[in-house]
């Protein structure tokens, strides 16, 4: 009986390719500059119009704002905590970062 040997085996898989540092790092900033930037943005979109907290129970549309705001601001920030596995989306945040991140950076300077 003749087995053959497996080919498969050999060959890395994606998550195993060794990216070079600048590439990791560029990735990870650009991800973490762009998630704070959406941060900011949703934080100051998501504002009462009112100064004041406490009427934000007489107006429900900024109470229903703030609170979605919130979550949206919680959920960015829980993301900033959880890094790509693969060297795939390290690669892809820096290219995309280069694009995007000027753009919401001028969309903040816009909105403020």
């Amino acid at each position: 009986m003749h087995t053959t040997p497996d080919l498969q085996a050999d060959t890395p898989s994606k998550s195993e390719v060794k990216l070079p540092a600048y590439v990791r790092i560029g990735g990870l900033v650009f991800r973490t500059l762009f998630l704070i930037v959406l941060t900011v943005l949703t934080a100051r979109v998501a504002s009462p119009q009112i100064e004041r907290l406490s009427s934000l129970y007489e107006t429900p549309g900024d109470l229903v704002r703030v609170i979605l705001g919130f979550a949206v601001c919680v959920w960015f920030v829980a993301n900033l905590f959880i890094l790509p596995k693969d060297a795939g989306a390290y690669r892809t945040w820096l290219y995309l970062g280069l694009a995007v991140l000027p753009l919401s950076l001028l969309c903040v300077f816009v909105g403020w």
